[in-house]
């Protein structure tokens, strides 16, 4: 049975966060969610349905393994419920999880960073992300200045309502195999590689920052078909 790798963006940023992995994986794709931008609420149902029809033209019976960057995480239980293809896993690469259970709802960001966009906001919406944070500071991220250019050109301008939002959190997607890569300057669980790991879910960790996988896409690529 074949098997695909559906990496899914934060919408914050664009699909090429994920391009150099994609090249590593076998029938990767990424959906692009580039069009919230001039969407209105809710989103999670264009994310989803984005998902859904990335793999629509998947033959019957491949296996798809689910990989979330950063804020696309809160999105998974709603993409695994929009999928008609089996989900054989999901992985977390420096994610926000998801609210536990079923019948709940996520917030779309953190009730912090809720407060600070909601300062950023222009006219209903926000800057591009790499424009919220002082260059010197996010330039460690990425291997070298004109990827950072390249991934910063790509950045969509959300409305502030995106990150108002709710995400619903169907009962039964975690029914199967999880798993959480982080990314960090020191092997110290975050929050979040804790809660995984509280989860039963498999746990990874890799030297890096956030956009690790743009510095190191052999070694992500390596880890997201070990979890898949």
């Amino acid at each position: 049975m074949s098997v695909a790798y559906v990496l899914l963006h934060s919408p914050l940023v664009g699909p090429s966060t994920w391009a150099p992995v994609a090249r590593r994986l076998p029938d990767a794709v990424v959906p692009s969610f580039l069009h919230l931008q001039h969407a209105e609420p809710p989103f999670w149902p264009l994310v989803a349905e984005a998902t859904a029809a990335a793999v629509e033209a998947m033959p019957a019976g491949t296996e798809v393994v689910l990989v979330a960057h950063s804020n696309a995480g809160r999105f998974m239980p709603v993409v695994v419920d929009a999928l008609d293809h089996n989900v054989r896993a999901c992985v977390f690469v420096d994610a926000s999880l998801p609210a536990r259970g079923g019948g709940g709802a996520t917030p779309a960001v953190a009730p912090a960073l809720l407060e600070v966009v909601r300062h950023k906001a222009e006219d209903g919406h926000l800057p591009p992300w790499s424009q919220w944070w002082d260059p010197a500071d996010i330039a460690p991220m990425f291997p070298d200045a004109e990827t950072m250019r390249r991934i910063a050109a790509e950045e969509p301008r959300l409305p502030l309502s995106f990150f108002e939002q709710s995400i619903p959190v169907p009962a039964g997607w975690d029914d199967r195999l999880c798993g959480y890569l982080g990314f960090g300057r020191d092997d110290t669980d975050d929050d979040k590689a804790s809660d995984a790991r509280a989860r039963g879910w498999r746990t990874e960790h890799l030297r890096g920052r956030h956009l690790h996988q743009l510095v190191d896409p052999d070694a992500v690529a390596r880890i997201i078909q070990e979890m898949g």
